[in-house]
C-alpha cells in the first residue's frame, strides 16, 4: 500500500474533523447512556439499550447499526442518524519474519501512531500507544526523538485493540462454537507516549477493554508501563486496577537523569517510595522493572547489586531488555555474556530476571523503535541504515 510521507508533525497545522454524529467507540457506559437519552432514547430503556449496543460493538465487533438485529428498525435508524462507530485507519501493515505485526495507524487530524502485535506460544500481546509522539525524550528510545503532538482519545486507544482484532479475524461469530484461545490475550501500554500523562483517556479505554460484556480482558492481562509519573501511580491501581511496569533502566540518579529525564523531577528514591505503597501489591501481582541493557552505561555487576538493593521490600520482577539499536542511536547493546551475568545476580537475589527476546527488529517494531513517520514505517531496517550511512 502506498502512503503519503508524513513530514515533521509539529510544523503541520491539523484540524480535527467536525461531525454532528457522536462516535460510540470510547464512550464509557455512563457517557453512552447520556448520549442515547439525548438522542431520544426513553430513560426507562436506556440501561437496556446501552447493554445491547455495547455488546454489538465490543463483543461482536459490529460497525453497522443495520446489523444490530435485536433492535427495532426504527431504533436502528435513530442510532444511524445520531451516531457512528469509528476506529483508527490502518495505513500499512508489516509482518516480521518472527510473526510480529506492526500497524501504522492514522487517527483524526492525519496523525499517525504505531501498534505492534507479538504472537507467542502461550499468549498474544498487543502493544498499544497512548500519545502521538512523547514528552519524555528518553535518550535510548527512538520514539522519544519524536516530540509530543497530542494525547490519544479513549476511542483511539480502544480502537487500536479493535483494529488488531479485525486484522486477526478474532471477533466471535453468532451461533459458532465459542473459541477459547484468545489471539489478543494481553495488552501492554508500552507503545508511543507516557500513559500516565494521558491518564483519563487511558483509564476509560482500559475499563472498556476490561468490561465483561465486550472485549472482556481481565485486569491482570493488562500492563501499563510508566517512566515514573509519581502522582498518578496510586490512581492506576484504584481507577484501572491493571498491572504496573516501570521503565527503570538505571541504579543511580546520575545515570537515570540522562537515560530517563523525568527522573530529574521524581528521582529514584521518590519513585520507589510510591511503588512500595502501590495498592494491591503482592507476590502474585508484582511490579515489573524494565531495564534496557546498554553497553558500558548501566550493565556492570555493581549495577546489578545496586538494583537488588533498591528492590528490597517490593514484590518485583526485572525484565532485561537487550537494547534495540536504531539509526543514529547513541548507545550499543550490551554483550550476551554481560546480560546473562547481570540476570544471574538478580535471579540469585530472589527476583525473576527474564531476558526479553527482541521481536520484530527487521521491521523496526522492537521495544523503543516505534516512530510514526510513514516513510520510516515503510522501509526496512537495512534500508534506513544504508541511507543513514550505518550499513
Amino acid at each position: 500500500m502506498t502512503a503519503p510521507i508524513t513530514q515533521d508533525v509539529m510544523t503541520l497545522p491539523r484540524k480535527l474533523p467536525v461531525s454532528d454524529k457522536t462516535n460510540i467507540v470510547g464512550l464509557t457506559r455512563a457517557a453512552l447512556r447520556d448520549a442515547l437519552i439525548a438522542a431520544g432514547t426513553p430513560e426507562k430503556q436506556a440501561k437496556m439499550r446501552v447493554g445491547q449496543v455495547w455488546q454489538w460493538v465490543y463483543h461482536w465487533g459490529v460497525r453497522d447499526f443495520a446489523l444490530m438485529t435485536n433492535l427495532a428498525k426504527d431504533y436502528r435508524a435513530l442510532l444511524a442518524d445520531n451516531f457512528t462507530i469509528e476506529i483508527p485507519e490502518v495505513v500499512t501493515r508489516q509482518i516480521s519474519e518472527d510473526g510480529t505485526r506492526k500497524y501504522l495507524v492514522r487517527i483524526a487530524g492525519g496523525h499517525e501512531v504505531e501498534v505492534v502485535y507479538i504472537p507467542e506460544t502461550d499468549r498474544g500481546t498487543l502493544c498499544i500507544s497512548s500519545q502521538v509522539g512523547c514528552t519524555l525524550t528518553c535518550s535510548f528510545c527512538h520514539t522519544g526523538t519524536q516530540k509530543l503532538v497530542r494525547n490519544l482519545t479513549a476511542a483511539e486507544i480502544v480502537g487500536q485493540v479493535m483494529l488488531a482484532r479485525d486484522d486477526l479475524d478474532e471477533w466471535p461469530v453468532p451461533g459458532a462454537p465459542k473459541e477459547e484461545v484468545r489471539l489478543v490475550s494481553n495488552i501492554v501500554l508500552m507503545g508511543m507516549g507516557e500513559p500516565l500523562y494521558n491518564f483519563e483517556n487511558v483509564r476509560d479505554a482500559m475499563n472498556i477493554v476490561m468490561d465483561g460484556e465486550g472485549i472482556a480482558l481481565g485486569r491482570r492481562r493488562i500492563t501499563l508501563s510508566t517512566s515514573g509519573v509519581v502522582p498518578e501511580i496510586a490512581r492506576t491501581a484504584t481507577e484501572i486496577g491493571c498491572l504496573l511496569a516501570v521503565s527503570f533502566h538505571a541504579t543511580t540518579d546520575e545515570v537515570r537523569d540522562q537515560l530517563v529525564p523525568i527522573n530529574k523531577r521524581w528521582n529514584i528514591a521518590t519513585l520507589l517510595e510510591a511503588l512500595k505503597a502501590y495498592p494491591g501489591l503482592s507476590n502474585s501481582e508484582r511490579i515489573t522493572f524494565e531495564y534496557v541493557m546498554l553497553e558500558g552505561v548501566n550493565d556492570t555487576k555493581e549495577d546489578a547489586y545496586r538494583l537488588v538493593k533498591l528492590l528490597e521490600g517490593i514484590p518485583a520482577k526485572v525484565n532485561l531488555i537487550p537494547f534495540n539499536e536504531w539509526p543514529g542511536a547513541p548507545y550499543k547493546r550490551s554483550s550476551g555474556n554481560r546480560i546473562h551475568a547481570f540476570a544471574d545476580i538478580i535471579y540469585k537475589a530472589g527476583y525473576a530476571s527474564p531476558i526479553r527476546t527482541p521481536r520484530g527488529e527487521d521491521i523496526m517494531a522492537a521495544c523503543g523503535q516505534l516512530k510514526s513517520a510513514t516513510e520510516r514505517a515503510r522501509k526496512s531496517k537495512a534500508q534506513i541504515e544504508a541511507e543513514a550511512g550505518l550499513a
